[in-house]
């Protein structure tokens, strides 16, 4: 369904809804035939469409604009301002076109106009646009708990990966040959080599629990990742680098200068005739990692998790792309530089405590929200009914019927909150949930 086919449905939902309350106020359903019928419920729809379509049309002009966080006072002013402005003035357009459709003239509906011609439809907008606001903010709150869990979920995730896959053991396996050799031949250079193998191992050590480290810090530890490099392979590798990133606040994900050297070095032939040449530099906001294309003839095959792991951690902070350019003779991967404070809902530490006693307490709270919010709309709503059925007819109290009804589901929803014990407890479901998992456990032995 195409989003103006939803706007069109919403609107005709709502001119119904007004249609319904604006009769019951006004003293009934009191038509004289079909026609009259017909005329009434599609002024009420032309007021809906043209009113609701302006609204959503701004709106959606606010969602366009970079709100901040902290903002969210100023947006509903500013929208229920300007919600206001845009339906007095759609209700003037339509109440002239209208009144000269019918025979009459511009200045005599000027002289005849009032503001009490006005309270309704404003009132009923105002309405409509505080429900739409609490249900907006309702849902971008929900949302930001979703992606909440998303980050938890999938940085836990992306860093076992990282921390299984940062450091390959050929490299490790390598390193050692590589100081094996080293203490025999040049023990001087060993001790060189040995003391920037720790510097590597420290840093990832001190790194894998952090979602981003500043660029100079990655720097840093390339050139220390790349002393060992040259050491291994001397001058067949030919490296170069900033000192220094051109903004200190830039930041990357840690590690992902290491996986992409490592990949370089993995892929591509490096010997004394053919040297690796590696550049490191920056692109308009992207740190770039180049090399010149010599693949070697007889390579395992490649799992693609150094490139995937350093798009996943990008995916889960930022909605910048990691980009990769393959071309004849050289392969480049542009990481983004993030300049923006990000904030990471959940450490490292909070995400080992997630364990089943913390989901079923973030659980229970939003169970607990969602009855408080039933239990609001309930005191708010009825009300509203009966006094609506007060004043056109009290005779007929047919408000007993959404107040029974409502009432039982919201005392079944109580039940469901306060009580553990039960059918549609709270430890209900935790049982069923545990049954299914053992059936399925059963069936699987």
């Amino acid at each position: 369904m195409t989003k103006s086919t939803k706007n069109i449905i919403i609107t005709f939902i709502i001119g119904c809804i007004v249609f319904v309350i604006g009769n019951l106020l006004s003293g009934g359903f009191d038509f004289k035939n079909v026609n009259d019928f017909l005329v009434d419920f599609g002024f009420y729809q032309l007021y809906a469409f043209v009113l609701g379509y302006s609204n959503m049309f701004f709106f959606d002009y606010m969602e366009t604009r970079p709100w901040k966080k902290k903002s969210s006072i100023k947006r509903i002013v500013i929208g229920i301002l300007g919600a206001t402005l845009i339906t007095l003035i759609g209700l003037f357009v339509l109440r002239a076109s209208t009144y000269i459709v019918y025979g009459g003239t511009f200045s005599q509906f000027i002289e005849n106009e009032k503001f009490k011609h006005y309270q309704f439809g404003l009132l009923v907008t105002l309405v409509i646009v505080v429900i739409f606001h609490f249900v907006y903010f309702y849902n971008r709150y929900q949302q930001n708990r979703i992606k909440e869990q998303k980050v938890i979920a999938g940085t836990a995730s992306a860093k076992f990966d990282a921390l299984k896959n940062q450091l390959d053991p050929h490299f490790l396996f390598n390193s050692l040959n590589v100081l094996t050799s080293l203490i025999e031949e040049n023990p001087v250079s060993a001790q060189k080599f040995t003391t920037s193998l720790s510097k590597v191992y420290r840093y990832v050590l001190e790194q894998k629990n952090k979602e981003l480290v500043t660029v100079n810090e990655e720097l840093q530890f390339a050139k220390t990742y790349m002393s060992l490099l040259k050491m291994r392979f001397e001058d067949s590798i030919v490296f170069s680098m900033p000192e220094q990133a051109i903004n200190p606040e830039a930041k990357v994900v840690p590690l992902s200068l290491q996986l992409l050297l490592e990949n370089a070095v993995k892929h591509n032939m490096v010997t004394s005739s053919k040297p690796l040449t590696i550049k490191i530099y920056e692109n308009q906001g992207n740190l770039v990692v180049e090399n010149n294309l010599q693949p070697k003839q007889i390579v395992k095959k490649s799992s693609g998790v150094g490139l995937s792991n350093i798009k996943q951690r990008y995916g889960l902070l930022t909605n910048k792309k990691v980009n990769i350019n393959k071309e004849a003779n050289r392969f480049a991967v542009a990481i983004p530089m993030l300049t923006k404070k990000i904030s990471v809902m959940r450490t490292e530490q909070t995400t080992s405590k997630l364990d089943d006693s913390y989901v079923r307490a973030l659980n229970y709270v939003d169970e607990l929200k969602g009855f408080y919010y039933s239990l609001i709309s309930y005191c708010l709503v009825i009300p509203f009914l009966i006094l609506i059925n007060y004043k056109t007819s009290w005779d007929f109290q047919w408000f007993w019927f959404p107040m029974f009804g409502w009432g039982i589901g919201l005392t079944i929803q109580a039940f469901k909150v306060f009580v553990n014990d039960g059918p549609l407890g709270r430890s209900w479901e935790k049982r069923k949930m545990e049954e299914f998992m053992n059936d399925d456990k059963n069936n699987w032995d």
